[in-house]
């Protein structure tokens, strides 16, 4: 069985944003050699997401008004957590996107249905972030 790892870095503009990163897994995916495992891909701060949906941008909108009624960002003196930095709503954001996500990978593909897209959900941006791709297989 052979192992691939890979950072992705990320600049984003925006304190929340949603990026599709399918093309840069895929694009790990062939860089790797690896045609039938898994591949793992997560975010490595506490603060963003990495999730499966439909890159569709009525989608994305819902998911922003969503997330802000389920955890709104201000006021911050409603969360005992904002202190030092004011993101408790993306702590919270980032628990109900998820962590990670694992893929099947099928003849040197991402094994997913017809609209099927993996994306980074940045909760607290405006700095550098990554992700690790961690693929497996043969």
């Amino acid at each position: 069985m052979k192992s691939y790892r890979k950072e992705l870095w990320f600049d984003t503009s925006k304190r929340r944003q949603l990026i599709n990163i399918t093309p840069d897994v895929q694009a790990c995916i062939e860089e790797s050699g690896i045609r039938e495992g898994l591949v793992l891909v997560n975010a490595m701060h506490i603060t963003a997401s990495v999730f499966i949906n439909d890159d569709e941008s009525g989608l994305h909108h819902d998911y922003e008004v969503w997330l802000e009624k389920l955890a709104p960002e201000k006021p911050y003196s409603q969360y005992k957590h904002n202190g030092y930095e004011d993101n408790a709503d993306a702590h919270l954001k980032r628990t109900v996107m998820g962590r990670e996500v694992v893929c099947a990978l099928t003849e040197g593909r991402l094994d997913f249905g017809p609209w099927e897209q993996i994306f980074y959900g940045e909760f607290d941006g405006k700095r550098r972030k990554r992700v690790l791709v961690k693929i497996i297989g043969e």
